[in-house]
């Protein structure tokens, strides 16, 4: 049997009410729905708060609530300005408190921290494909070498590439490979496999916001000569 809809929240029994939850068993005995209805407050006519922040959870976990960003929360159904400025805050509190690793990672600002976050793989004898997964602070959550070898499109798969940013929730990628002779021009190949990457982030709704070519010359950005 499914759970008992009331109209409001005033019409649940004492017991299940969020905030009454709250002050008599602690913030540990709520679910995550009826912590996020406190930091709503209310919901729309037809909806009570409740079932706002438990279809809000459908769509989003609660690590991938913490990082939508606050134009695209503000529009969610329910929530609207006022109410994203409070979870964004209720967020971010618990990220000074808690989340100090988190401040430790990586932020990518330019080629040159693309650059130096692979700067492994400048004189390897082998091309290496990596991917940089960012979360929406692009910071790098996570990192993987997709492919060592000839780089083609027949080796590099968008599957690959996507996947993990997927499983990671990544917001955004950064693609980056090495050239063992030194030379950081894009080839032909570089191009177009750049090219059908692209294509399928955006059909994910994942951006590709560079790749960089490296070698113990140098390194090369193709959002900076305009391939991407």
């Amino acid at each position: 049997m499914g759970s008992v809809k009331y109209p409001t929240i005033k019409d649940m029994p004492k017991v299940e009410k969020p905030r009454e939850k709250l002050m008599e068993k602690g913030p540990e005995a709520l679910r995550e729905q009826e912590l996020l209805a406190i930091l709503l407050g209310s919901g729309y006519r037809g909806k009570n708060v409740l079932e706002v922040a438990r279809r809000i959870l459908s769509e989003y976990s609660v690590r991938e609530l913490s990082e939508v960003p606050f134009e695209k929360l503000r529009r969610l159904r329910g929530i609207g300005p006022a109410k994203a400025c409070v979870i964004k805050a209720a967020f971010e509190l618990s990220k000074r408190a808690f989340g100090v690793e988190e401040d430790l990672l990586p932020v990518i600002r330019t080629p040159n921290d693309v650059a130096d976050a692979v700067t492994n793989i400048r004189r390897n004898r082998k091309e290496n494909f990596v991917v940089l997964y960012l979360n929406a602070r692009n910071q790098v959550i996570y990192k993987e070498t997709v492919s060592i070898g000839t780089l083609n499109a027949s080796l590099v798969h968008p599957r690959e590439v996507f996947g993990p940013a997927v499983a990671n929730s990544a917001a955004s990628v950064i693609l980056a490979h090495n050239h063992p002779s030194g030379d950081i021009n894009p080839s032909e190949d570089d191009i177009e496999l750049t090219r059908r990457i692209v294509k399928a982030g955006e059909l994910m709704g994942i951006d590709v916001l560079d790749h960089v070519i490296v070698s113990h010359k140098g390194h090369l950005s193709m959002k900076d000569r305009g391939i991407i």
